[in-house]
Formats: structure tokens, C-alpha cells, sequence
């Protein structure tokens, strides 16, 4: 068939990183996942939630598809900020909050405000 080998043209190269600029600022987007994924650590993410929230229901479904896909990168956590007033006072009008997993265990979580 015709269409088969039309497919069988195309090479599936790598992403390349992609830039963005803003202001002074460049953020390096690398996708979730490569070929040379036992090269490069593992990410691990935590989510910050509440029930009722579209917009966090919307990132997990995102997410869970993301990490579907082979690589070193896991959802390590869905925090419930209700659960906790510490979280609840730190990210009440943020949600959701995706914070990345340092190597000692602490997280970061990215500012946008101050960009």
C-alpha cells in the first residue's frame, strides 16, 4: 500500500530544547522523556491541589499522561492543601502549585510574579 511507505519515509529525530525569552530570562523547556533517559536524573514533582478545582484537575490529567510515557520524571506527590494550613495559607490563590523535588528533599517552586 501506497500510504505505508509514505510513513515509513519520515525519521523520528529527537526534540530539541526549545528557548523561551522573557525580559533578560531564558527558561529550558527539555522534554519529559529521550532515548538517554539512564543518562540524566530522575525529576520528581509534587502537586499542589484542592478538591473542586478545575484547573488542578486539569494539570493531574496532563500530568498522569506525561508520565505515562518512559523517562526518569514522577509524580512523586498530590498534596490536598486543605489538609494542611500551612499549604492552604502559602497557596490558596496559587493552586495548582507544581514544585520539584531537590536533591536533599526540599522542594522549589517557581515564582512566576517575579519574573
Amino acid at each position: 500500500m501506497v500510504v505505508g511507505s509514505a510513513f515509513g519515509a519520515f525519521a523520528v529525530a529527537r526534540p530539541s530544547p526549545l528557548l523561551l525569552f522573557r525580559g533578560r530570562k531564558a527558561f529550558k523547556f527539555r522534554p519529559l522523556s529521550s532515548s538517554s533517559s539512564s543518562a540524566e536524573p530522575s525529576r520528581k514533582l509534587v502537586l499542589y491541589s484542592k478538591p473542586g478545582c478545575c484547573l488542578c484537575d486539569g494539570l493531574k490529567e496532563k500530568l498522569h499522561a506525561a508520565f505515562l510515557l518512559p523517562g526518569p520524571d514522577s509524580l512523586n506527590d498530590i498534596r490536598d492543601i486543605t489538609s494542611n494550613p500551612v499549604w492552604e495559607n502559602a497557596y490558596q490563590y496559587e493552586i495548582p502549585v507544581l514544585a520539584k523535588v531537590l536533591s536533599d528533599g526540599t522542594e522549589a517552586v517557581p515564582n512566576f510574579s517575579e519574573l
